[in-house]
C-alpha cells in the first residue's frame, strides 16, 4: 500500500514539474502580431522644385601670371625734314617733245623737270613746231608742282580802241576777238555787230592809211581807225586774229 502511494507521489510530482516547465516557456516566447502592410496610393508625387544646389567645385590652384615687363622708353621721333626753299617744277604738254623754257632758259622736252627753281614768279614758255607757243608767268613757291600747258587750244583774247567813220560822221568802240569771232561794242548800237572768224570777206590792215578794213560776208563794210591816229594797235591786232583766223578756216 505504502509502495502505491509512494509511485502515486512521485507522479503528481512528475506531473508538477512538467506544468512549471510549460509555463516558464510561454513567457519566454512572445506573441507574433501581424502588422499591417503599408497602403499604397496612386496619385502622382509631388515634383522637386527647388533649384538643384550647385556641386562644389575642387579647389583651383591659383594660376601662376607672368610678371610684367618693365615698360621701355619709347624710342625718340626721326627728327623732321627741313622744309624746301627751292621748288620742283613738273611742266607737260599735250604736244609730247615740246620744249620748255624757265626765265629764257631750256630746261628740256616736255614731259620736263625742272629742280632747284628760286621761288618767285617765273617766266615758262612752251612751244612747239606747228604750233603757237604758250608763254605765262608763274609765281612758284617751295615745294613740288606739277604744270601742264595746251598747245592745241586755240587761244585768242585781243581787243582795240577803234574809231569807226560813218559816211555822215563817225563813232567809237572797241573790237574784242576770241576764238568764237569778233564782236564790236560801241554806243551806237546800229553799228555794233558779231561775226564768226570764218564769217569775214574781208579782213585786211593797210599800215599806210592807217585803217582796218572788215567786212562781213552778206552784209555791211566797216573801216576802223586808231583815235591816237597811228596804226601799230590796229596792226597787231589784226595780226593775231588773222593768224587764229586761218587755222580755223583750214579745219
Amino acid at each position: 500500500m505504502r509502495r502505491v502511494l509512494f509511485i502515486v507521489g512521485l507522479m503528481a510530482a512528475a506531473a508538477g514539474l512538467a506544468a512549471a516547465l510549460g509555463l516558464f516557456e510561454r513567457r519566454q516566447v512572445a506573441p507574433v502580431e501581424d502588422t499591417p502592410a503599408p497602403v499604397t496610393s496612386n496619385r502622382p508625387q509631388p515634383r522637386d522644385t527647388s533649384a538643384p544646389q550647385p556641386r562644389a567645385e575642387a579647389a583651383r590652384e591659383p594660376e601662376s601670371r607672368p610678371t610684367p615687363a618693365r615698360p621701355t622708353e619709347p624710342p625718340p621721333p626721326p627728327p623732321e625734314p627741313e622744309a624746301p626753299t627751292t621748288a620742283t617744277l613738273r611742266i607737260d604738254s599735250d604736244v609730247p617733245g615740246a620744249q620748255v623754257f624757265i626765265d629764257n632758259k631750256f630746261v628740256g622736252n616736255a614731259p620736263a623737270t625742272a629742280t632747284g627753281v628760286a621761288p618767285g614768279q617765273r617766266k615758262i614758255n612752251v612751244q612747239a613746231p606747228g604750233y603757237d607757243g604758250v608763254v605765262e608767268f608763274v609765281d612758284v613757291t617751295p615745294g613740288s608742282r606739277d604744270l601742264t600747258f595746251s598747245l592745241k587750244t586755240i587761244r585768242l583774247d585781243q581787243k582795240v580802241s577803234v574809231v569807226h567813220k560813218h559816211r555822215l560822221g563817225q563813232c567809237t568802240g572797241t573790237l574784242i576777238a576770241t576764238p568764237e569771232g569778233i564782236r564790236y561794242e560801241t554806243d551806237n548800237k546800229d553799228d555794233g555787230f558779231t561775226v564768226a572768224l570764218t564769217g569775214l570777206e574781208t579782213f585786211e590792215v593797210n599800215f599806210l592809211q592807217k585803217n582796218l578794213k572788215l567786212k562781213v560776208r552778206g552784209g555791211r563794210s566797216y573801216d576802223f581807225t586808231d583815235p591816237s591816229g597811228k596804226a601799230d594797235a590796229l596792226y597787231l591786232f589784226h595780226q593775231e586774229v588773222d593768224k587764229v583766223r586761218k587755222k580755223v578756216t583750214a579745219k
